[in-house]
């Protein structure tokens, strides 16, 4: 009797530290469950938009090693329909710079499962000058990167294609400020349309530019940040206010 309680009471001591072995070995880490990945599917991309799913692609362009680590914008223009050309002509697809299902597929198939870590998001603020890091809002343009970002307490919150002015119209680098603000402006000397314009220095302003959105990097301003994303630069027009900190510069 002695010795079948015994046996009994092994049983029950090995039943549970097994169950316990499984528990530990199927759980979830926190930071496993924190992770994501680059989306698969499919939502027909085109130029011109702006959303989650461009954001997708540019990010397995970036792994097929046809577009710059730093044009995952979320923006859909020139530089990425460029990549998409590349990446298509690379794998014997028709090079239209569109992205159709095919093309997709082959994207997929040929980057396969990219995840998302936070020590990438936070590659970020390298792309900052030093005078964009603090506490508050501020215009960051990288001549450099031929990009915008809005910045808010040091963290890029919004990025965005930028062009500058020609060469004997340059666009001034230093610091400056958000000196004045024109929501439907059209330029006294050039006679045309400069919407959500925020000027800076002088006569020189951050503002939607039609002809960057339509011929993008081909032309050049008089001295003006070009921007090609109405909708959002409309965004951030909204939420920078007069005082604000403007920073152009060369990374």
């Amino acid at each position: 009797m002695g010795k079948r309680v015994i046996r009994i009471l092994i049983a029950i001591v090995m039943s549970t530290a097994l169950f316990g072995a499984i528990t530990v070995t199927t759980g979830t880490s926190p930071s496993a469950a924190a992770a994501t990945y680059v989306s698969k599917k499919y939502t027909a991309p085109k130029k011109g938009q702006s959303n989650r799913g461009v954001t997708a692609l540019q990010r397995r362009l970036i792994k097929a090693k046809v577009l710059g680590s730093s044009n995952a914008t979320g923006y859909y223009g020139t530089l990425t329909q460029a990549a998409v050309k590349r990446f298509q002509r690379k794998h014997g697809l028709k090079a239209t710079g569109k992205v159709n299902r095919s093309t997709w597929q082959k994207l997929v198939a040929k980057t396969g499962t990219i995840k998302i870590t936070s020590s990438s998001s936070s590659k970020g603020s390298k792309k900052l000058d030093r005078r964009c890091k603090f506490s508050g809002r501020a215009l960051c343009i990288d001549k450099t990167r031929d990009k915008l970002y809005y910045v808010k307490n040091s963290r890029i919150i919004k990025t965005f294609d930028a062009r500058f002015g020609c060469a004997r119209t340059r666009t001034r680098e230093g610091r400056f400020r958000v000196n004045w603000k024109s929501r439907h402006h059209v330029s006294t000397i050039y006679h045309t349309p400069m919407p959500y314009a925020m000027f800076f220095s002088g006569g020189q302003a951050v503002h939607y530019s039609s002809d960057f959105a339509r011929r993008g990097y081909n032309g050049c301003s008089h001295g003006c940040v070009n921007i090609r994303n109405k909708s959002r630069l409309r965004w951030v027009f909204d939420r920078v206010h007069v005082g604000d900190r403007v920073i152009v510069y060369r990374s």
